[in-house]
């Protein structure tokens, strides 16, 4: 009896932790336990590769610029806003520096001030038409992407890989993490290790993650996607603070353009192919609402790993073929918006 009472009293503590937590907690939390859970299904049922400490930070590796635009996409959906330019602007990105620095015998230093510049330019433009000139974001960011996908053609229509020294050390380079390492078939050690773009993503996330949770111009991104009328009436200024999210969006694409440069090592015209789409649905995954008002950059960060896993899932049961890839998405997509229509509509409720 007391034992049942006990649990009772337990399973009531619970409950009132749960509903004491904000929107954007309760849809963290749950985006965590989901990607765990999955990560763990894959080392049961997939085999001992998803044991190895490696195939986790190759899954940082292979999405440190995906990380970065898609941190950008979550803050301007945070304000109740879209961007679908961010894959474009990360191929002109790359292929500016690509031409820059093989071409032109450019230096890593002036390669990075261009990726920084083209984002800047585009914030700049997206942000004042959607904030000044009261555009549709949707509209503004599709135009963006088709121009920034014509300039990549422009700036060179052909593929090749970029062989300048200097870039190819910085690409070549690789952050040992100490304690993470396996012993190969061969019975040697080999460390662990992620890139250089990994750290300044997780760095990046961090950063983004204290703004929006403990500064002015986080709280007024919050503000104006939950309600806008409210947001004025608290005297914060609205267009700014969209113009804001769109500049920063635009900039994060362009350093994710050049983390995504680092990885590829070569330019193309069709790198970065659906990035703004993974971004879209990486923000989704992490917990932030298209009705804006609510995200978490910390959920970002594991929807991105949540949909890297589930393509990997996919790709180790033999299933390569594209269309496989883009159904399980497309499920783990309706999934969670279903997840967040449920837990928004009970809360509202209760």
């Amino acid at each position: 009896m007391a034992a049942s009472k006990k649990s009772s009293e337990t399973n009531k503590g619970l409950r009132g932790r749960l509903n004491n937590m904000t929107n954007t907690n309760l849809l963290l939390l749950i985006t965590i336990i989901v990607f765990f859970a999955m990560y763990i299904a894959a080392i049961v049922f997939q085999g001992k590769g998803f044991l190895k400490p490696q195939t986790f930070l190759n899954i940082l590796n292979a999405n440190a610029a995906l990380i970065i635009a898609s941190c950008g996409m979550s803050i301007v959906m945070i304000t109740g806003g879209i961007d679908i330019s961010v894959g474009g602007v990360a191929a002109l990105v790359s292929m500016c520096c690509a031409v820059y620095l093989d071409h032109h015998d450019g230096s890593v230093f002036g390669a990075i001030v261009i990726a920084v510049a083209i984002g800047l330019a585009f914030g700049l433009v997206q942000g004042f038409l959607v904030a000044y000139l009261d555009i549709q974001p949707f509209i503004v960011s599709v135009a963006g992407m088709f121009f920034a996908r014509g300039m990549t053609t422009i700036v060179n229509t052909n593929p090749f890989n970029v062989v300048n020294e200097a870039f190819v050390k910085l690409k070549t380079t690789r952050v040992v993490v100490p304690g993470l390492g396996s012993v190969n078939k061969l019975g040697k050690y080999v460390d662990a290790y992620v890139e250089i773009g990994v750290v300044v993503a997780i760095l990046l996330v961090i950063v983004l993650f204290c703004v929006l949770r403990w500064t002015k111009l986080g709280r007024n991104f919050y503000a104006v996607g939950g309600n806008k009328q409210s947001a004025l009436m608290l005297g914060i200024n609205v267009k700014r603070t969209k113009f804001l999210a769109h500049l920063l969006c635009s900039l994060l694409a362009g350093i994710g353009g050049f983390v995504y440069f680092m990885h590829v090592g070569s330019g193309s015209a069709s790198h970065a192919s659906g990035m703004e789409m993974n971004a879209i649905a990486s923000s989704i995954i992490g917990g932030t609402m298209l009705s804006g008002g609510v995200g978490n950059i910390a959920g970002t960060l594991f929807g991105v790993l949540a949909l890297s896993t589930i393509q990997n899932i996919v790709a180790s049961a033999g299933l390569d073929q594209a269309w496989w890839t883009g159904i399980t998405v497309a499920a783990m997509l309706c999934l969670f918006l279903l997840i967040q229509s449920v837990v928004i509509a009970r809360r509202k409720k209760a």
